[in-house]
């Protein structure tokens, strides 16, 4: 059995114990539970500070740690499965489970229960937090601060439109491996969006492509999904060759909106060709 590497928690003869049996290793253990203790932390490829960064974990979202190296540690992003290696000082150790989400695009913590004390942050949409008190409009978070308390929702109050969530991010700027409000990539948009309406989703566009089933392009209308080689787009409105999209993209370096058929043209003007598939969730 062949196993996705960006899936698997192994590396250099090491794996998870839960592993054994199906990845070869010299040695197997049993991880350590962490938790994303900045805003947003790079998952990298390798532990270096310069190195490619291809998911982020945002606050609150758990980590499996499995070993450590230098001031990096390498494991599991456990809300996507993802690998890789993160700062160990942008961890903290895994907490009670979360009360809330940060409901709004971004929000800043304050350090005590007015506005206008020191701001940190910002926090994105979809961080993980533990509410400990309220104090008239705010609500202290666990490791974060104060927090305005309408721009958050209780574990299991979700979203009941992915698109509109997609909506929020426009113009947010584009970054390779992104999820947060300041910056985020083609797929990470759709996950964030997905996150929101409590739906579960992979990380990148090729697994992404498995969600839901087929549609002709015909029939492509708001909150499906089109595929290119690499990339994906929400549809906005209209249907078809009418239709509008929004997505993440590195043409205009931001989540943007344009017609879908103009889309289909630059990229395939770009030698990426045309779409791979059109999907419904």
């Amino acid at each position: 059995m062949s196993l996705d590497p960006r899936l698997t928690l192994a590396r250099d003869g090491i794996a998870a114990r839960r592993l054994e049996g199906l990845v070869p290793a010299e040695v197997y253990l049993d991880t350590r539970g962490m938790q994303g203790a900045v805003p947003s932390a790079a998952i990298r490829r390798a532990p270096q500070a310069s190195a490619e960064q291809m998911d982020q974990l945002l606050f609150g979202e758990p980590f499996e740690v499995l070993e450590e190296e230098g001031p990096f540690v390498f494991g599991e992003a456990r809300r996507s499965g993802y690998v890789g290696f993160v700062a160990a000082a942008d961890l903290a150790a895994r907490g009670p489970a979360p009360t809330h989400r940060i409901a709004a695009l971004r929000t800043y913590a304050f350090e005590g229960p007015s506005i206008k004390s020191r701001a940190l942050g910002p926090y994105s949409a979809n961080s993980l937090v533990r509410i400990e008190a309220t104090e008239g409009r705010l609500a202290l978070a666990s490791g974060a601060g104060w927090i305005a308390a309408d721009h958050l929702a209780p574990i299991g109050v979700v979203e009941t439109d992915w698109t509109t969530v997609a909506e929020r991010f426009l113009a947010a700027p584009y970054l390779w491996g992104g999820r947060e409000s300041l910056g985020l990539d083609c797929s990470g948009l759709v996950q964030q969006a997905l996150f929101a309406c409590g739906r579960a989703c992979p990380r990148d566009t090729d697994q992404q492509v498995a969600l839901g089933r087929a549609i002709p392009h015909a029939e492509f209308t708001r909150g499906d999904l089109v595929f290119w080689k690499g990339h994906v787009a929400i549809g906005l409105d209209g249907t078809g060759q009418a239709a509008r999209i929004i997505h993440a993209n590195a043409h205009h370096m931001a989540v943007s909106i344009e017609p879908l058929a103009a889309a289909i043209a630059r990229i395939s003007g770009n030698g990426y060709g045309e779409p791979t598939a059109f999907r419904r969730l």
